[in-house]
């Protein structure tokens, strides 16, 4: 029986895949270096800053001393997108607290920084519906090690098979299988709405215990 909800952040309830990619090239190109559209997407998408700064470094020859000035100004230039574009969604907000009045527990597990989350979740009015939020901060290993939504179950008292984790992206979705929860793949936050949540509730309580 699921018993609570794990929500990715970046594409599942905030649309900042676009924030993150203009934030990271602007700081880059302060030292003359950037990345496609089609990289953020295929190869970038889902992982900390840091450790798309390492793979710079290893496939372009990024210098590593500049690691933690890019991205110190990469999430200042975030954030400034952050509070300029990040608003409330009704269809998140009820498909939040629908679950939250009916006893479930939720939470929301990214890859981002923590300062990053708790304003985002902040702006878009879902904070208060939130158990616990955890960001890259919170683990050793990112995404897509299982630690975080694996961290998040012992934070919320649930076993892997009482919850559900809701993912866009391909190291996230592996994250999450790895961990052993349910999982419910969306490909944009559009597809993030109760009806959605719940239907797929209705599809794990039906397989019983086993994760899928």
């Amino acid at each position: 029986m699921i018993r609570g909800v794990v929500f990715d952040m970046d594409g599942v309830l905030i649309e900042a895949k676009d924030w993150h990619y203009a934030a990271l090239n602007r700081a880059l190109r302060l030292f003359g270096h950037e990345i496609s559209r089609h990289e953020h997407l295929t190869t970038f998408d889902g992982l900390p800053t840091k450790k798309k700064l390492e793979m710079l470094s290893v496939d372009r020859g990024l210098p590593q001393e500049l690691h933690s000035f890019i991205n110190e100004m990469k999430q200042i230039y975030t954030m400034e997108l952050v509070h300029q574009l990040c608003r409330p969604r009704f269809t998140h907000e009820y498909a939040l607290s629908r679950p939250k009045q009916a006893g479930m527990k939720l939470a929301v597990a990214s890859n981002s920084v923590r300062n990053t989350v708790e304003v985002m979740m902040q702006k878009a009015s879902l904070a208060g519906y939130l158990d616990a939020m955890l960001s890259n901060e919170d683990v050793s290993r990112a995404k897509p090690d299982p630690e975080i939504y694996l961290k998040s179950m012992t934070l919320l008292g649930l076993a892997p098979h009482e919850t559900l984790i809701v993912e866009d992206n391909e190291n996230g979705i592996r994250a999450a299988r790895a961990s052993g929860a349910h999982v419910l793949v969306v490909g944009s936050v559009d597809e993030v709405n109760l009806q959605a949540i719940q239907q797929r509730i209705a599809e794990c309580n039906a397989q019983g215990d086993v994760a899928a």
